[in-house]
């Protein structure tokens, strides 16, 4: 599609929003400013945008395609039906192509035309065909459009809608046959069904599965926006249909014969929906992460109603400013949008989810706000680095797990920050290198002819080791895939092929699966193995998510009988949360004392140990009961370690003391509490603690494990009230009493 030919369908989309005449009249006054022509076609498609539907509305049942929506560029999506005028130059509604009768022109592009087609041999069904328009068949033209037949013909998924046919008209023009997608752009349905936010991430993540198939068939859509993402109903559920590869780009097999070729001055994609990299001039360094970066985009919108960027900004902005906007300007975070929000705009968004506009922002802050702002990296080395790693940090998040998506480092901002402000910095270093000029000739001198030859090396080990970064990267892709479809022993087998050895995010979150997947199979030696790996590559994630895998680590050592690896693991475990304070000391003070410790292990505790009585103090004072009562435990059994039993003590009844009860952390407090009682020679009591602890635990056991959650427990959580519940028994049955 042409640039002033998105211009118009643009406009056209951003003033049948406005609900007020005087609003959408200044709206096309200022936008049109000097453009006679634009204005009236814009003005012509919004007077019959009410006929249209009306006309729609009323059609029988058995000729209904519900809803349709009207274009400048692509005429009516999904519709069908007497009263679309044809454009001189189309193929007659009544021609036979083949096996298939054209019976009414459905969508229009730039290039192509879309028709409702029935099909009457080997079986008689109805389907779209898309031809190229008559006039039209230049060799980029055609180029374009043998690349998207050969990408749809390449993939399979039931998200992507399918081909069926391809062949030539007789005039000579190309076409090929697709699925016939009977319903409504994805942002309409979500609204229209006043759908939650739960229930918009679901849909979105099977489009994130759909794009994840294209990519590893090596195709990038590179339009990816609510129109090209469709909601048909099937057995009665919603099912997306991601429609219109018609600028797809091949990243792995050439899709045509022909040149593909888009010209410097021209943009391939839709300005509101479109990548940094897709904006720049070249055009030639497009990969997946475009995708990633789009998909950002509807998340975005399906969230608050609006995309990062509106239209009409960038539309005002013309083409160098629409440029710099998408290279240089940072969105608001989607809760930050919804806040600047006028009061009547955000009651109607947040009915369309139905929620109170208070608990849609606090809904979207935190998990979300992060996991789409990483979508929408300007630097698309910090995106997700494939559809299916997005879709899995959403998954996480509705089950209320850590997702990998996370705030930006201090250096990482300093780095935008030059960026943004190339012209100070750069007069700085400007100074800076007249003064060491004169000796850098000399030295610069010397070193050329040596340089000349490291390079030469250099560039074949770079080359080397990019076949590998790209081998490594392709199988992690493939055992995410894997895990998102719980086939995890397949994800372990490829993770056997791979040496992960640089710090990756994706391969973090494979590796962290399967190792639960081993452990919730009690295949302790197995979990231990990914584990320890995890802990290796997993520098990445924040600190949140780091402490997390740690609580997984140090049962699992334990369990799989490796006594000397769960000392290495504490020690490093203590190495590397001691640097700084940080809010989850306390996860490291539990996972290090599961085991009895000597006194320097425990003496390198202490600043943990106050670290976490600090935060428990804040915990308390702002209520957050959840975190106050697991540092209880930790500090009950750093003090049991110390052989303060009587703090020990209080710790345990201080943590039992608060409201709301997350049963391992009850069991854990329990049997510390217990153990203490006996050190203190209070044994009814110590037996009693302990008998309630094991019941607890037992009762858990009796059933299978699962993953868990916060307030049910993780396994891991379990798994650490089961260690020390040995150490209790064993305590009270084998130690002895005096008389």
């Amino acid at each position: 599609m042409n640039t002033s030919n998105q211009r118009e369908e643009d406009l056209f989309d951003e003033a049948r929003r406005l609900a007020g005449a005087e609003e959408r009249q200044e709206f096309l006054e200022r936008m049109c400013a000097g453009d006679a022509a634009l204005r009236t076609r814009i003005d012509s498609l919004l007077d019959a945008e009410p006929e249209a539907e009306k006309f729609f509305s009323e059609s029988g049942p058995a000729l209904t395609l519900p809803p349709v929506t009207l274009h400048p560029t692509r005429g009516i999506e999904a519709s069908m039906g007497a009263g679309v005028p044809t454009v001189t130059g189309e193929e007659p509604v009544g021609t036979r192509i083949g096996r298939y009768k054209l019976v009414q022109k459905i969508g229009e592009g730039g290039w192509g035309v879309v028709y409702l087609a029935e099909q009457e041999e080997p079986v008689r069904r109805r389907v779209a065909l898309k031809i190229i328009k008559l006039g039209m068949e230049t060799k980029s033209v055609i180029a374009r459009f043998e690349a998207e037949r050969q990408a749809l013909a390449m993939m399979d998924h039931p998200n992507i809608a399918r081909v069926f046919d391809a062949g030539a008209t007789d005039r000579g023009p190309p076409y090929f046959v697709m699925e016939l997608v009977r319903g409504v752009r994805i942002t309409k349905y979500c609204d229209q069904h006043r759908l939650s936010i739960g229930a918009r991430l679901d849909l979105f993540i099977q489009v994130c599965h759909a794009i994840q198939h294209a990519h590893q068939k090596g195709i990038i859509h590179g339009d990816i926006k609510p129109s090209n993402i469709m909601i048909a109903q099937q057995d009665g559920l919603p099912v997306p249909k991601v429609i219109d590869f018609g600028i797809a780009k091949a990243t792995e097999a050439r899709l045509t014969d022909r040149m593909l070729f888009t010209s410097y001055v021209q943009l391939i994609g839709t300005p509101a929906y479109m990548s940094p990299e897709q904006a720049d001039v070249s055009g030639l360094d497009i990969d997946t992460r475009s995708d990633i970066y789009s998909l950002g985009v509807l998340l975005y919108e399906l969230l608050t109603g609006k995309t990062p960027f509106e239209s009409a900004e960038l539309l005002e902005a013309g083409l160098d400013g629409m440029r710099r906007i998408l290279r240089e300007k940072e969105p608001a975070r989607p809760s930050v949008r919804l806040t600047a929000m006028p009061r009547p705009e955000l009651t109607k968004t947040a009915g369309d989810r139905q929620v109170e506009p208070h608990r849609l922002t606090a809904l979207v802050q935190g998990d979300l706000d992060w996991i789409v702002m990483k979508a929408l990296e300007k630097d698309r080395g910090r995106r997700y680095e494939t559809a299916n790693g997005l879709a899995m940090d959403i998954q996480r998040h509705l089950n209320n797990e850590p997702v990998m998506a996370r705030p930006p480092s201090r250096f990482y901002r300093l780095e935008k920050l030059v960026r943004r402000n190339r012209g100070v910095f750069a007069a700085g270093g400007a100074v800076a290198a007249a003064l060491v000029i004169g000796l850098g000739a000399s030295t610069w001198m010397f070193l050329r002819e040596r340089a000349a030859h490291h390079r030469a090396v250099d560039a074949e080990q770079q080359q080397a080791r990019l076949r590998h970064e790209a081998e490594v990267r392709e199988k992690i892709s493939q055992a995410a895939l894997f895990v998102s479809q719980e086939r995890y022993a397949e994800a372990d087998v490829l993770l056997n092929e791979i040496t992960l050895s640089l710090p990756t995010v994706e391969g973090a979150a494979v590796l962290r699966a399967v190792a639960e997947w081993h452990a919730l199979r009690l295949q302790w030696k197995q979990a231990a193995e990914r584990l320890g790996l995890l802990l290796q590559v997993n520098q990445l994630d924040g600190l949140d998510v780091a402490a997390l895998d740690y609580l997984r680590g140090g049962p699992v050592y334990i369990e799989a009988g490796d006594m000397n690896g769960y000392e290495r693991f504490r020690q490093g475990a203590i190495a590397r949360f001691s640097a700084a304070p940080c809010p989850f000391a306390d996860r490291i003070v539990k996972i290090s004392l599961l085991l009895p410790a000597n006194d320097r292990l425990i003496d390198s505790l202490k600043p943990l140990g106050e670290t976490t009585t600090q935060y428990l103090a804040e915990a308390d004072q702002g209520g957050d009961v959840f975190s106050a009562a697991w540092r209880s435990v930790s500090l009950g059994l750093l003090e049991y370690r110390r052989g303060n039993y009587a703090k020990a003590a209080d710790w345990c009844q201080r943590c039992l003391a608060y409201p709301g009860m997350v049963a391992p952390r009850t069991a854990a407090a329990q049997v510390i509490l217990g153990m203490a009682y006996f050190r203190l020679g209070r044994d009814a009591e110590a037996q009693a603690e302990l008998a309630t602890g094991r019941e607890i635990i037992e009762r858990k056991y009796k059933n299978r494990m699962d993953v868990g959650g916060p307030v049910q427990g993780f396994w891991f959580d379990w798994a650490l009230a089961q260690i020390l519940l040995r150490e209790g028994t064993a305590l009270l049955e084998t130690t002895p009493r005096s008389s």
